[in-house]
């Protein structure tokens, strides 16, 4: 595994050289290349202007900061040096938190932390089993790729993870959302039945089948054409639709059936074999 970026996490007095790795396995992702339906050859993408139609070069592009519609304030390179960020390659932990504190819509990029040599290891390791034994998460900032994000410390098995969080004000209202306002209280006869089928589905999260089943299908079919297989396509039936009482009765049903475990033998059946046997 390559390193991303190399530097320090610091705070207060301590500093503990480390690597960053990028989380995320781009390989696992499948994607496509445009090209001519008559011809098969790969589509070049050009860029062109929306009203005279004149095919543009790179050098010909400039930024635009659309501030009314069609009125736009031109940014160049010189504006973006001004405000450029030194790189520091050190992530500042501004604090130490409870995770709960931190809503989940924040949560962004994960990154894997290593620690950067021998000596940085233990400091590394303590740093870790003290964010576990505490409960906490440290909320920090650091300079990537000339940006400054607001990133989150966490523990992660025998390691150190790293966030980079969004800025709450890029996170909608939930308000917003539509017939959120006709939203009633649950029916009490209702709610206790739905407890109960929850409760009857509690299992640990790493028994849960998470795989991505689109693409292990995708993968098939790009396989199969490889191959000159057939591709064979299954039609997904609708689900019944019946009312709230009825589907949580016969849900609560199921799963007792479905955690109910088979019966064991008794053994009498054969004591009784055994007897016949020995009677002739």
């Amino acid at each position: 595994m390559r390193a991303i970026w190399k530097g320090h996490i610091r705070f207060s007095l301590v500093t503990i050289p480390i690597r960053i790795y990028t989380a995320i396995d781009s390989a696992e992702t499948i994607s496509f290349n445009q090209l001519s339906k008559k011809t098969n050859n790969p589509v070049k993408y050009e860029k062109k202007d929306k009203v005279t139609g004149e095919t543009l070069k790179a050098e010909d592009i400039i930024k635009g900061y659309q501030y009314e519609p069609g009125q736009y304030v031109i940014v160049d390179q010189s504006d973006f040096e001004k405000i450029k960020l030194k790189s520091t390659k050190v992530i500042e932990i501004e604090g130490f938190v409870d995770e709960s504190e931190i809503h989940k819509t924040l949560y962004d990029t994960p990154y894997f932390l290593g620690p950067d040599g021998d000596v940085a290891a233990k400091t590394y390791s303590l740093l870790m089993q003290t964010l576990k034994e505490t409960g906490k998460v440290g909320v920090g900032r650091i300079v990537l790729r000339d940006r400054e994000s607001i990133v989150l410390l966490t523990p992660h098995q025998n390691g150190l993870m790293l966030y980079k969080l969004r800025n709450a004000k890029e996170i909608r209202d939930i308000n917003s959302v539509p017939k959120l306002d006709e939203v009633t209280e649950a029916n009490a006869e209702q709610l206790n039945m739905a407890k109960t089928l929850v409760s009857s589905m509690l299992k640990p999260f790493n028994e849960i089948d998470t795989s991505d089943h689109y693409h292990d299908a995708l993968k098939a079919v790009i396989m199969a054409k490889i191959e000159g297989q057939e591709v064979i396509s299954i039609v997904e039936e609708e689900p019944v639709v019946v009312d709230i009482m009825t589907a949580l009765k016969e849900s609560i049903e199921q799963a007792k059936a479905d955690k109910e475990p088979m019966k064991k033998a008794t053994g009498k059946k054969d004591k009784k074999e055994d007897k016949a046997k020995k009677a002739s």
